[in-house]
């Protein structure tokens, strides 16, 4: 008797990483000058390898603290 076709589950690992965590999802659309300011700045900072949308969640943070 033939063994049955096993079934094959997804390994642990694959697919996106977590990221931030849940949250809501917005969509931004940049001009080119500000987006060259904005990578400008990710060059600028020490840490390689920062993403656009981390550096616009800090860039909004900063922005944030100094209107208090």
């Amino acid at each position: 008797m033939r063994k049955s076709i096993s079934v094959i589950t997804k390994k642990r690992g694959r697919g996106r990483p977590v990221t931030t965590g849940t949250g809501v999802m917005i969509g931004v659309r940049m001009l080119s000058e500000p987006l060259a300011a904005l990578d400008k700045w990710i060059e600028a900072q020490r840490e390689s390898g920062l993403s656009r949308p981390e550096a616009i969640r800090r860039l909004v943070g900063i922005g944030l603290k100094k209107g208090k």
